[in-house]
């Protein structure tokens, strides 16, 4: 349900400038951002049912799956909207690109498509729990990462844009303490 609202919503607002090359721009940004909020929702879903249980926090991390399979469909809606403004405006694609953010984009991409491919029981199953955690581990940093320079580079020209950058620290935050808290507990002899 969420995809298809996410759908609708590219659509109205594409359709609010007639289809036309600024349309899909605000679309490109509409689904970086809301990229940004359900990678942060699943990235940061164990972290906080860890160190804040409650109804919502394990709801949270019960359907970080579907939170995470959300992020993906959202950023496949980002790569389309990138498809078409390159083929409606390949002068204004090629200013705004560059060789890194083909290859750093291309990395996240790929990392994006394993990792939504491993979001099921089977395919989890399949490639098995140290290589899923090792996956979902070194995809969601390298994620986290991205976002935080694509995000950070517009902040010179648009100072708002660091307040992008709250929720990404933030889930690091949550996740490094969330991780020496366990460790924590690990090397506290039983007693």
């Amino acid at each position: 349900m969420l995809s298809l609202t996410l759908v609708a919503l590219c659509v109205w607002i594409a359709g609010m400038r007639q289809f036309e090359v600024d349309g899909v721009r605000l679309v490109i940004r509409f689904t970086a951002r809301t990229s940004l909020l359900f990678f942060c929702l699943a990235f940061g879903a164990a972290a906080l049912a860890r160190l804040w249980p409650n109804a919502w926090t394990r709801w949270q991390r019960r359907n970080r799956r579907y939170l995470g399979v959300t992020f993906a469909a959202s950023h496949g809606l980002h790569a389309v909207a990138i498809g078409c403004f390159a083929a409606m405006d390949p002068l204004g694609y090629a200013a705004a690109t560059s060789a890194a953010s083909y290859i750093f984009g291309g990395v996240g991409y790929a990392f994006i498509i394993a990792m939504a491919a491993t979001s099921f029981d089977r395919t989890a199953r399949a490639v098995g729990p140290r290589a899923w955690r090792m996956l979902h581990l070194s995809g969601g940093y390298y994620l986290l990462f991205q976002f935080a320079v694509s995000f950070g580079k517009r902040i010179p020209d648009m100072p708002l844009y660091a307040l992008f950058l709250i929720p990404l620290v933030a889930v690091f935050a949550l996740r490094m303490i969330s991780m020496a808290s366990k460790q924590a507990r690990r090397a506290v002899p039983a007693g």
